[in-house]
């Protein structure tokens, strides 16, 4: 089933100064925060290797509104170690629509936007290798990582001393007193939504 509600445009590429990364992220946050284009998504998958799909995909739009919602059918049954992760079942997907059902509705919500997404780089690949299973464009999104911003933000300094450590979505959005979406996309979308504007409130 596909739940959507009424959104607009695009969103400029938010600008940060150079310097402290901690600022940056703040800055980064402060400008993501104040578009009213911006947008958080979160997947659910069969799993992360390169035949997995994704099964249920969120946007959620700045004001945090939940603009699109949906499970998808996938081709394969949903293995037993990604239901343990997220709790949905073939049962729940049984009569969702596929993919190239849904895909119109969701390049709807996301060409042309920032698309904020907690480990960017994961959901990006599977949703373009979902896509291409179906012979499918992925979305024309520019994605950003509230995952490597939040890094930034909280300057946790890895024990090899290279770069900041990364950190959970429950664990950030719990910096904010706000509480863990639990693997549901929509859930997590709103997180994700959280930690960044956690990071917008912050003093630099």
């Amino acid at each position: 089933r596909l739940r959507v509600a009424r959104g607009v445009g695009a969103t400029p590429d938010p600008a940060a100064p150079r310097g402290d990364p901690r600022a940056e992220a703040i800055a980064w946050a402060r400008a993501v925060a104040a578009d009213p284009n911006a947008v958080y998504i979160d997947t659910e998958t069969t799993g992360c290797a390169a035949h997995d799909e994704v099964i249920e995909i969120a946007v959620v739009g700045n004001d945090g509104v939940a603009l699109f919602e949906t499970l998808l059918r996938p081709a394969r049954p949903i293995p037993p170690a990604a239901i343990a992760v997220h709790g949905i079942a073939d049962a729940d997907v049984a009569h969702a629509p596929t993919l190239p059902e849904g895909v119109a509705e969701l390049r709807r919500w996301l060409d042309g936007r920032v698309v904020v997404v907690y480990n960017a780089p994961f959901d990006r690949r599977l949703l373009a290798q979902s896509c291409e299973r179906y012979g499918l464009s992925a979305p024309l999104a520019r994605y950003d990582c509230a995952m490597r911003r939040y890094a930034a933000f909280a300057a946790v300094a890895r024990a090899n001393g290279r770069g900041h450590r990364w950190h959970k979505l429950e664990q950030a959005v719990r910096t904010f007193g706000q509480p863990p979406g639990g693997h549901r996309a929509a859930a997590d979308a709103l997180a994700t939504r959280h930690v960044v504007h956690g990071m917008a409130a912050a003093e630099a």
